[in-house]
């Protein structure tokens, strides 16, 4: 009965939609979500297309999204000391940022610049609040997700600082 109905979807369902569907399903953001709770998650997210050379947000702007590249290719650059952006990531494909947004509204810690033209999924915090209200499973797998992300990137902050504190040492 499982597949007669898979069948159907193939044949009078929405290609787009399912295409959307098995982009999330490759994300790690997504992981361990059912059928139904992928599809109910999609809904929730905003399209929108940047062309190459727009900026997604500046760094200050207080965030209220994450992001993820359905397609193209973004860069996020950081302020320097002297006043310079400085590349600190460029993202592609399955690529997510933004992910601080959904859990506090504070000014953004870096810009976002689109390098060639990019679809974007976007997720703002209230879909995220209706979710996690209306569907709590997924929102706790989205979290829990977004925490192990966040610790990561932590980890590996940590590393870096710790590696320029021993260089900057080891010169004095």
């Amino acid at each position: 009965m499982k597949d007669f109905y898979k069948t159907l979807r193939k044949l009078f369902g929405d290609k787009k939609f399912e295409e959307r569907r098995e982009f999330l399903r490759s994300l790690s953001l997504c992981k361990g979500l059912k059928e139904r709770e992928l599809g109910y998650l999609l809904q929730s997210f905003h399209n929108r297309v940047y062309n190459e050379g727009e900026v997604l947000f500046l760094e200050g702007d207080i965030g209220r999204a994450l992001f993820i590249v359905e397609s193209g290719k973004v860069e996020l650059s950081k302020v320097d000391p002297k006043g310079k952006p400085k590349r600190i990531a460029e993202l592609q494909k399955g690529g997510f940022f933004g992910e601080m947004a959904l859990l506090e509204q504070m000014p953004r810690s870096a810009s976002a610049t689109a390098l060639q033209k990019s679809k974007m999924l976007l997720l703002y915090r209230s879909k995220l609040d209706e979710i996690l209200y209306h569907h709590p499973k997924v929102g706790v797998s989205i979290m829990a997700h977004l925490a192990k992300l966040l610790s990561a990137r932590l980890r590996k902050t940590s590393e870096q600082l710790a590696s320029i504190t021993d260089a900057e040492t080891s010169t004095v």
